[in-house]
């Protein structure tokens, strides 16, 4: 009795067994037992063959699956991710992801790629990641291929077809011997490709500088465009200055032609003269630019204003050696830019400077005022006599 019921439980446990291992099997291999993350994925489209349980992949390596696929209000699909907890540490948060093929009737699959300046945080859980492309499926070229055939006329399709053939009818061997020497033309423009790459390598930067140019080289073809109509708005204008500018120059040929002799002339005689205007021209540029400071000053009071008083006098004249002459000459020396001149600072005194004019108040050592005795006795006193001299003192003050 106890072995009928032994038998009957042993089959019964046996059975148990053989199905947790094909349940055990089965969750391992769709991953039941492994901790995922839930990643968000926003496509403008899924594809024909993308089913859940899609592979997620970045470089070969298989980070993920598709866990859900659903259509959006918007039209788009969200994609439901189960990422490998232990792949988020190496992928960057700012992945781009694509939705790919192996083939054009191949499932689809999540691709992630690096991007070229990859963020150092890493991807998290719950973030949203946005879908740049979907590779093409055929379906997509056939709806684009139907669109292009509704919009071709039939007849005229056929028209065109039968004009390509007549123009091809007996000419084959003409085309024959075209891309023969088609062919020879490539074969001797080949050892050049080389250098060819390389112009164009190097022609980068030129392009580059004309791009950046480009602004203004359009600015001033406008520019040009603007002068280009003002001509043509002005042209009677132009016609008229034009025709008077040939008579002025026509009246100036004459003049000239009449009286170049004596033009000639003249100019020969203004040569001493601005040769010396050359010679002293910082003392003429100093000159003219003390007379500035009167340009800026107030207006004088109309009338005469007389102003007397007693001052310190200087040496008296003495004859024949205070006699004016003209022989001061500087040479051209720049005694402005010596002393500061024009522009002095005030209470500023500028050195006397002695010149060959016949008279020189520092002759006998006296560069300042000094008191002239003899005026203001006769200014005080009138007319006296002077004390004897004999011939060691004429000449001298006193």
């Amino acid at each position: 009795m106890k072995s009928n019921v032994v038998r009957p439980l042993t089959g019964l446990a046996l059975i148990l067994v053989i199905t947790a291992i094909v349940a055990v099997a089965i969750g391992l291999f769709r991953g039941g037992f492994t901790p995922t993350v839930a990643v968000t994925v926003i496509s403008d489209r899924a594809g024909l063959v993308m089913n859940p349980e899609s592979k997620v992949k970045m470089r070969g390596v298989q980070v993920g699956t598709v866990k859900s696929i659903e259509q959006r209000r918007d039209g788009t699909a969200e994609l439901l991710l189960d990422m490998d907890p232990s792949q988020l540490r190496l992928i960057p948060s700012n992945v781009l992801v694509d939705i790919a093929s192996t083939t054009v009737f191949g499932a689809k699959f999540v691709q992630l790629s690096a991007p070229a300046d990859p963020s150092p945080e890493p991807l998290r859980e719950g973030q949203v990641l946005r879908g740049d492309n979907v590779t093409v499926e055929v379906n997509t070229v056939f709806a684009q291929l139907v669109d292009v055939l509704d919009k071709i006329d039939p007849v005229k399709l056929n028209e065109t077809l039968g004009a390509i053939a007549t123009a091809f009818d007996g000419r084959g061997e003409q085309f024959g011997q075209t891309l023969v020497d088609f062919n020879s033309l490539l074969a001797e423009i080949e050892p050049s490709l080389p250098n060819l790459a390389r112009d164009i390598e190097a022609s980068v930067p030129t392009f580059g500088a004309y791009a950046d140019a480009a602004p203004d080289l359009m600015a001033t073809i406008r520019s040009t465009i603007a002068l280009s109509n003002s001509i043509v708005d002005e042209q009677r204008n132009l016609d008229e200055f034009l025709l008077s500018a040939i008579g002025l120059a026509d009246v100036g040929n004459e003049v000239l032609g009449a009286n170049r002799e004596a033009l000639g002339d003249v100019a020969a005689l203004l040569v001493p003269t601005t040769g010396l205007l050359n010679t002293y021209r910082e003392s003429v540029r100093c000159g003219l630019g003390g007379l500035v400071p009167f340009t800026f000053s107030p207006p004088q009071i109309p009338g005469i204003l007389v102003s007397a008083g007693l001052t310190l006098g200087v040496e008296r004249y003495r004859y024949p050696g205070d006699l004016p002459k003209v022989a001061a000459t500087t040479g051209g020396r720049d005694y402005c830019k010596e002393l500061g001149l024009p522009e002095l600072p005030p209470e500023f005194t500028p050195p006397f400077i002695v010149g060959d004019v016949g008279s020189n108040p520092a002759q006998y050592g006296n560069q300042g005022i000094l008191l002239n005795s003899e005026g203001l006795k006769n200014w005080l006193f009138g007319p006296l006599d002077g004390p004897p001299r004999n011939t060691s003192q004429v000449g001298q003050p006193g």
